[in-house]
């Protein structure tokens, strides 16, 4: 599902946005029975069959609270919320690290625990209340299980000649996915400058920039690609529709395979326009039933603790993971140094 590309509902509804703004706020606005949301992609199926779908569907028939949807590369939906700061449109923010911390470090995010935030992890909410996990995922990559026989298994071979243009990854800094490929570069190699330096190798396969990262899985499945950036959730639903899809993790030469968490983190907009509403959606996406539907129907980790999903792809996910090594990364030192990563990131691969 491409991060920059908005359905004919979702332009509807922005279309709409305009009266809704007008109200800024005023006790009209607050007291329509609605709730707008902006958030990374890959949490909404291509037909209707995504956790987004199921929940949202749930909750309109529980509260009678309509979800107005809107979604985009998981920087650019908090670069959207930032130019509305000073009259906002959203009212729920959803996207990944390090763009969650972005927000909140922009006065993005007002301060809401929702029920059930008890039951996650201090690694996967905010210290300060404005930001709480509401999916768990781990960055990946995935590759074609038809013409790859086997999947890579080492950043080195990336380079092999048979991957020109037939790599692709998405733009750091545009997207959390791609943003996370400099991340577990950095890690895996030991540093900044050794990660520049393959990268700027690498360019010489990678097809070049998407501010998208789910619309290359389908490229990878039809095969125009052989290899690209994802993560776990989103690639293991689209694998239910595409075959060829296969899901691997790099490993540093002579290492384990790594990965590290990359969480759907949602918060409540400051002044937002429905915050009532907000809240209570945010208490439904954290409650026990939504919950337990994040592996069965979202192909992703419940993000509450005390959650322990037993369906079958919950189980496919474990197998998925199993040697996987997760590391943790200093969220505050990307969160401060993100700008200067990706000016270096451009200039090495001279994107």
């Amino acid at each position: 599902m491409p991060r920059n590309t908005l359905k004919l509902a979702i332009a509807l509804s922005l279309l709409a946005a305009p009266a809704l703004s007008a109200c800024g706020g005023s006790s009209a606005a607050s007291d329509e029975k609605a709730v707008t949301v902006y958030s990374a992609d890959g949490l909404k199926g291509e037909n209707g069959e995504g956790w987004y779908d199921q929940v949202f569907k749930d909750f309109e028939k529980q509260t009678g609270i309509k979800v107005k949807y809107v979604e985009g590369g998981s920087g650019e939906m908090v670069q959207r919320a930032l130019r509305e700061k000073s009259n906002p449109q959203a009212d729920v923010l959803v996207t990944l690290p390090p763009f969650i911390q972005q927000a909140d470090g922009k006065g993005l995010l007002q301060k809401y625990a929702p029920q059930g935030a008890d039951q996650v992890d201090a690694a996967d909410k905010a210290a300060d209340g404005t930001w709480t996990s509401v999916v768990n995922n781990y960055f990946g990559f995935v590759y074609n299980k038809k013409e790859l026989k086997q999947a890579p298994t080492t950043w080195q071979e990336l380079l092999d000649g048979k991957y020109r243009d037939k790599l692709q990854y998405s733009t750091p800094g545009v997207a959390g996915d791609g943003t996370a490929v400099l991340i577990k570069a950095i890690h895996d190699f030991g540093g900044k400058d050794a990660a520049l330096a393959y990268l700027k190798k690498l360019q010489a396969n990678n097809v070049g920039p998407s501010a998208s990262t789910g619309k290359l899985a389908p490229k990878v499945d039809k095969g125009e690609l052989l290899v690209a950036n994802g993560d776990v959730q989103m690639n293991h639903a689209q694998s239910k529709t595409m075959p060829n899809l296969g899901i691997w993790f790099p490993a540093p030469e002579g290492g384990k395979p790594t990965t590290f968490a990359l969480p759907y983190a949602a918060g409540l907009v400051t002044k937002a326009p429905h915050g009532d509403n907000g809240r209570k959606l945010l208490d439904y996406l954290l409650s026990r039933t939504a919950q337990q539907q994040v592996s069965e129907i979202g192909g992703g980790f419940a993000a509450r603790k005390d959650v322990k999903a037993t369906d079958a792809e919950a189980t496919a996910l474990a197998q998925i993971m199993n040697g996987v090594e997760v590391f943790e990364p200093d969220w505050n030192d990307i969160d401060q140094n993100l700008t200067s990563y990706v000016d270096a990131w451009k200039s090495a691969t001279g994107s």
